[in-house]
């Protein structure tokens, strides 16, 4: 008997998006007490997102080109008015907010816009604040934030599957807005876009996406933990902890290699995470990581679609487990979580650049 082909199934088949179409959520299989709905929907590649003080959520894209600012004026939780900021950018997926200021990160570029929610629906013209970024689209779009420290956070990542290359690439550069200047802050980063700081170290905890074309199972993406300015994380020369490339070699480079805090598992594509900080959820996900997953592109079996928690002990991982999936259904996928993003009630949103939403995950006591 052939089995019959869902139409979402067909839909995934296409490449086509499901935002014209009631999006699936009773298959999110969530922890008891939790409960997904849509924020938006018609969000086109949502990618990065970042919140303002009244607010107002900025959804950063990477094939779209787009900026948008999603309001809920009646406070709903249901976005009933979308804004574009902008249009035809180069791969605008990073966004920080800071200070009445949006800063959006194109591949080359980061600009400014001032007091953007006191202007909105008008909008301001934007400010270039830093153009001196390299220009190569491949891994080039961006995550960015603010650390503790007030300097801007941005990855720049490795322009090739995996080969040598200058600093910046395959790297995570802190920038002073003021003085313009950057330090190199991890090396040997082969694509990170998702970083967060650890709320009671300061410490920048990063994923990184591992290489390709070296098997189903080689090698894992990363978390990974800044213990100190400069760290090496070991590409193009060596995966994990002690995975040689076959391509690359540098014994000398290969032995400045910090081993990740975890290996997340191989072609997941884990993006965005965050420490979680809010106070709706039970007590034990105080200080977890929630890391999305986008999922694989080039593995046999298709492996992510979900997202991920982590638990730590100090520094030390001591739990790795789903926190949401259901996005893959057998080898077909109709989502794909981006990043996650804490609202001020304690829930949190999470971004899909397949399905064109920002979804929204509760929790209510039982």
């Amino acid at each position: 008997m052939i089995k019959p082909i869902s139409l979402l199934s067909t839909l995934a088949l296409l490449g086509v998006s499901y935002s014209a179409y009631a999006l699936p959520l009773n298959n999110i299989q969530l922890p008891a007490g939790f409960t997904i709905d849509v924020y938006a929907e018609n969000v086109e590649n949502a990618r990065q997102m970042a919140l303002g003080e009244n607010g107002t959520v900025f959804v950063g894209s990477r094939k779209a080109g787009n900026v948008y600012a999603l309001i809920d004026s009646d406070n709903n939780f249901k976005v009933d008015k979308k804004i574009v900021i902008a249009t035809d950018l180069f791969m605008p997926s990073g966004l920080a907010y800071l200070n009445g200021s949006l800063y959006v990160a194109e591949v080359d570029k980061i600009w400014r816009y001032p007091d953007i929610e006191q202007s909105l629906p008008s909008i301001p013209k934007p400010e270039l604040v830093y153009d001196k970024l390299p220009n190569k689209s491949h891994h080039g779009w961006k995550f960015i934030t603010f650390g503790p420290d007030g300097k801007l956070y941005i990855p720049v990542g490795a322009p090739c599957n995996v080969c040598k290359s200058e600093l910046p690439f395959a790297s995570i550069l802190q920038l002073d807005l003021e003085t313009k200047q950057t330090i190199t802050i991890a090396q040997g980063v082969r694509n990170s876009v998702g970083f967060d700081f650890h709320p009671q170290t300061g410490e920048l905890w990063f994923t990184d996406n591992g290489r390709d074309m070296m098997g189903d199972d080689l090698p894992d993406d990363e978390l990974n933990r800044v213990s100190q300015t400069g760290q090496h994380f070991g590409f193009p020369y060596i995966h994990n902890n002690n995975i040689a490339d076959p391509e690359f070699t540098n014994p000398e480079i290969a032995k400045l290699n910090t081993p990740p805090a975890l290996t997340l598992g191989a072609h997941v594509a884990a993006l965005g995470m965050e420490f979680y900080q809010g106070k709706q959820f039970p007590a034990e996900y105080k200080n977890t990581i929630l890391i999305a997953q986008h999922g694989s592109w080039n593995r046999t079996n298709k492996v992510g679609y979900r997202i991920m928690q982590v638990a730590l002990e100090g520094n030390k991982v001591i739990d790795y487990k789903p926190f949401a999936t259901g996005w893959l259904e057998g080898e077909q996928s109709w989502g794909r979580p981006v990043d996650v993003m804490t609202l001020t009630d304690g829930s949190i949103l999470v971004s899909d650049d397949f399905a064109n939403a920002v979804y929204r995950i509760s929790y209510t006591k039982q």
